[in-house]
């Protein structure tokens, strides 16, 4: 008994001097949407190995090594998609998708800016304009699923705290 007290009594000093991390559980949404980002991506970058040379006409020409690009774009989104289900990879691949999402942007953009190339291989025109803001869009969406689900509660810190307030 006097064991459990002194645990039970460690444990409350410890709230008053440091802030307590509170597990937030993630939504129905947000479980969701971690699914369907995972299988996008992964899903996707599968395909794209598939589809190589179509991935290799969209790398704008100032790029080097069109192929070798198109193969490490692929690699990381299906490491990314499989990433984000990993609580401790979830992270390294959040901002990797979302570096990714960065990184792909300029193929976009140069399919926009050279439209007659793309809408022959049967991409309406009004699509290569839509992926552009779109990008905006999916980054927002890895970001939001793939947040943490740890808050830091610093309410709990005590004026008697060593760690003030105003630090």
């Amino acid at each position: 008994m006097v064991m459990f007290s002194l645990r039970l009594n460690r444990t409350f000093a410890l709230r008053r001097w440091f802030p307590i991390m509170i597990l937030k559980a993630r939504s129905a949404a947000q479980t969701v949407s971690l699914f369907i980002v995972a299988a996008g991506f992964t899903f996707v970058g599968i395909g794209h190995f598939t589809n190589t040379l179509f991935f290799e006409a969209i790398v704008p020409p100032y790029l080097p090594k069109p192929r070798l690009l198109v193969y490490l774009s692929d690699v990381f989104e299906v490491a990314g998609g499989i990433g984000i289900l990993i609580p401790m990879l979830r992270q390294t691949a959040r901002w990797g998708l979302i570096a990714l999402l960065i990184a792909v942007f300029p193929a976009n953009l140069y399919m926009a800016i050279n439209p007659t190339a793309f809408v022959e291989s049967e991409i309406p025109l009004w699509a290569l304009y839509l992926r552009l803001p779109f990008q905006a869009v999916l980054i927002a969406w890895v970001y939001w699923t793939g947040r943490p689900a740890l808050e830091f509660c610093s309410d709990t810190l005590s004026s008697e705290s060593p760690i003030s307030q105003s630090d």
